[in-house]
């Protein structure tokens, strides 16, 4: 937890704001070899409901154990993205949702479902992430706040009041809760990469890792 918050600060304080270049975390150690994920563990890693950013057949699958209400995963989202833009086709992220910051993290992931079944996911994430400071500071966000701010990616929030309370949102988040414990996701965001667990975790363990996937799946 110290080392994560320390990889934060320097995240922090390496932006130039939330949209602004890739933001760089460095350690002078070279990364430890990734074991894979146990094999019992591997079929929590993914489910055909979570949320693809990037090419589906993309060779190298990074799974992020994300919370939308959690700081680290918003500081990591640009580094992310960097990655994906950097490998191009040969990089895809699947999202899990780990709703660790309570109601917070339930409603925003019950609006990012609505997002997802109305085709804008992305937009909205990028909108939810952008104004995270607004509604996850206190633990709850005030009514409609959440709504709005998705809004502004696109939602339709007529329909998304409705959608957030689906059935299937509520599977969605019953599955996901349980593959957290499954795999033991113990903080956020936790990465694997091809099934191989980010660890030590940080940015540029996780540039160093996808690169070798990348170039392990075009040998």
């Amino acid at each position: 937890m110290k080392r994560r918050g320390l990889i934060l600060s320097v995240l922090a304080l390496g932006a130039a704001g939330f949209g602004g270049a890739a933001w760089y975390a460095t350690r002078p150690e070279p990364i430890a070899e990734a074991a894979p994920v146990d094999p019992e563990l591997a079929d929590g890693l993914i489910r055909p409901y979570s949320p693809i950013l990037g090419p589906e057949t993309a060779p190298v699958t990074i799974v992020e154990f994300f919370d939308p209400a959690c700081e680290a995963c918003r500081a990591f989202y640009p580094v992310v993205k960097d990655i994906m833009a950097e490998h191009g086709n040969a990089v895809r992220v699947v999202i899990r949702y780990t709703a660790f910051h309570g109601d917070a993290s339930v409603e925003a992931i019950r609006v990012l479902e609505a997002a997802r079944m109305q085709g804008v996911f992305e937009p909205v994430l990028e909108a939810v992430l952008q104004e995270q400071p607004r509604w996850a500071s206190h633990g709850a966000p005030e009514p409609g706040l959440l709504l709005e701010i998705a809004a502004s990616g696109g939602l339709d929030v007529e329909a998304a009041q409705t959608q957030m309370l689906a059935p299937d949102v509520v599977a969605v988040l019953n599955q996901d809760r349980a593959d957290v414990e499954t795999v033991g996701v113990r903080q956020t965001p936790t990465f694997y990469v091809n099934a191989k667990k980010l660890d030590p975790f940080g940015e540029a363990e996780l540039r160093r890792l996808v690169a070798a996937e990348v170039a392990a799946s075009q040998s």
